[in-house]
């Protein structure tokens, strides 16, 4: 009968470890990843994400590639970054730029762009 307790808690013990390196393997992605969907019809060659309280503009996450109208990118942050409130500015080729500050991407997962050329307006929809 003892044995059989052995077994029942090195059986519990085994579960528990699994289910915190299940856990804690998810829990490296960061809170704030989201999706940016181009719809703007133009060309983005630039993307900044930065904290709402920088001073400044954070690299630019595309680096040298650009983002089609019509495509998306994954935007992903370390696991260990404990910021809520971003900033978020796009550039096309000229250096035009649309900005959307504040945003909470702890309960964003989506963004997506707009860009009506006639009336010189952007927006974004967010999910």
């Amino acid at each position: 009968m003892k044995r059989f307790a052995l077994k029942i808690k090195i059986a519990l013990a085994l579960a528990v470890i699994a289910t915190f390196v299940t856990a804690s393997a998810f829990a490296r992605a960061g809170k704030q990843d989201f999706t940016l969907h181009n719809q703007t019809g133009v060309e983005i060659h630039s993307l900044h994400v930065s904290p709402h309280s920088a001073d400044d503009w954070e690299e630019d996450v595309l680096g040298k590639d650009t983002l089609a109208s019509g495509d998306s990118v994954k935007v992903t942050f370390d696991d260990r970054d404990k910021h809520v409130h971003w900033d978020l500015k796009v550039t096309d080729k000229e250096g035009n730029a649309l900005e959307w500050y504040d945003l909470n991407l702890v309960e964003i997962e989506e963004v997506t762009l707009h860009w009506d050329a006639a009336k010189g307006k952007g927006w974004a929809d967010i999910k």
